[in-house]
Order: structure tokens, then C-alpha cells, then sequence
């Protein structure tokens, strides 16, 4: 039960974060609606998985320039504050948080049009913040974590201190936000990639949670201490894949 909250909350920021950055191209197979993993996601409904790479938007910590071509005097580069705000010249502060270059080069414009005559505002990337990305389940330390310049599930997840035993390395989950801010889901086969090179490694993308499920060996092992070892008689005994009980 604390797993699926700890997921779902993560789930929550995830949707209402917004916000998406490209991080690298492998070469992997479509993905089909069998790709994704059953029990903890089954009642939720997720979009078709997309490659497609958006418009990048921006986010708090992103250096901007901002160029009005015909008032060069107000040209000024900013940071984007943590309330997702940049303040300009004249009109003070301007939403720029989870906006696309062109939605905000169109609200600084619209700001500035009151000011000027037929401003056309310009806007370029100076430098972006970290991709911030959620790592939980089967992993040594659950988390928020950094990752600087592109990143993949598999670099996350060794981050996040690596797979415990009990993780299920050929199906770790990949939730993305989609178009419309809605949720995306596949799964990446990462067991190949350590053992074989042939490598499903997924190149992450801002506010990407990465989720690595228990194998199926470790559910049945949990299941049987949680229920045939505390319930049965004492007398009882069985074995199950290693573990043993009475």
C-alpha cells in the first residue's frame, strides 16, 4: 500500500509539473500496448507512448535572452525564478514556467504592446537547470534526483543507488508526461542492456519517473512470509525459491 501512494503522489507533481527536455536518441523497438505492466497500473488510464520529441519549456533556473529588436535597450538576459517568473523593463514579471519559446516570446510581446508600437519579442536558450527526475521501487535509495546533461533510465537508476535483489530489472516502468499533460507508460527490458549490451536504456526526459517493480520470485516470497508464515500453524513448514519458514 505505501508503494502505490508513494507512486501516486509522485504521479501527481509528475502531471501538474509540465515541462519536458530532450536528452539523447537509442535506437529501440516500438513500443505496443502489451509493453505495459499489469497490477499496480492497471486502474489507471494512460495515452499511447510517444518518441515524438516536444518543444522544449522552460523551467525555473533556465538562463534566458530576450530581445526586442526594436527597443535594443531593453535586451536583457534572465533567470527564471523559482515562482517561474521573469521580471522585465517597463512591465515587470511575465510567466515563463512551463511555457514553449514560442508561448513566451507571444506573452512578452503582449506584455511589451502596451508600452510600444508593434514590439516583436525574441527569445533564446542561454543555459537549462538539470533534468530532475523520480526513481522509486526496487532501488537503494527512493528519490528526486538531478541529472546533468542527458540521462537514461538505467544512469538514474544507479543513482538511486542501484536494483535491490528483489527488483525486476526486464520491466522497469517508464512514466512520461504526454500531449496534453496526460500520463505515458512503457516499460524497458534494462536486464538485456547489463547483460548482453543490447540496450533499452530509454533517454529520460524532465519529471520522467522511473519505477522499478518487485520480480515475481520476490512477490511470492513476500506473500508467503506475510501470510503462510504469521498464519499457519507453527508446525507447518514450507519452502519457496530460497526462502524457508515454519
Amino acid at each position: 500500500m505505501h508503494r502505490r501512494t508513494t507512486l501516486k503522489a509522485a504521479l501527481a507533481l509528475f502531471v501538474t509539473a509540465g515541462g519536458a527536455s530532450a536528452c539523447g536518441h537509442v535506437d529501440q523497438e516500438p513500443i505496443t500496448p502489451a509493453a505495459r505492466p499489469t497490477a499496480d497500473f492497471a486502474n489507471i488510464g494512460y495515452a499511447d507512448w510517444s518518441d515524438d520529441e516536444p518543444d522544449y519549456r522552460f523551467y525555473p533556473g533556465d538562463e534566458i535572452e530576450v530581445t526586442i529588436p526594436s527597443a535594443s535597450e531593453l535586451n536583457k538576459s534572465l533567470v527564471i525564478q523559482p515562482d517561474g517568473r521573469v521580471s522585465l523593463p517597463l512591465v515587470g514579471p511575465v510567466m515563463a514556467a512551463d511555457r514553449t519559446i514560442a508561448e513566451l516570446e507571444g506573452a512578452i510581446t503582449q506584455a511589451y504592446s502596451t508600452q510600444l508600437l508593434r514590439p516583436q519579442a525574441q527569445v533564446s536558450v542561454k543555459s537549462t537547470v538539470p533534468l530532475k527526475v523520480f526513481v522509486g521501487g526496487e532501488v537503494g535509495t527512493p528519490g528526486v534526483y538531478d541529472m546533468a546533461g542527458d540521462g537514461d533510465a538505467l544512469r538514474a537508476i544507479i543513482q538511486a543507488g542501484g536494483f535491490k535483489p528483489s527488483a525486476k530489472r526486464g520491466s522497469v516502468v517508464i512514466i512520461r508526461r504526454g500531449p496534453q499533460g496526460r500520463a505515458m507508460l512503457r516499460t524497458a527490458d534494462l536486464l538485456a542492456g547489463i547483460s548482453s549490451g543490447r540496450a533499452d536504456f530509454v533517454p529520460l526526459r524532465r519529471f520522467d519517473i522511473v519505477y522499478v517493480p518487485r520480480s515475481g520470485v520476490a512477490e511470492a516470497g513476500l506473500f508467503m512470509q506475510q501470510y503462510f508464515r504469521d498464519l499457519l500453524p507453527i508446525s507447518f513448514s514450507y519452502a519457496i525459491n530460497g526462502f524457508s519458514g515454519n
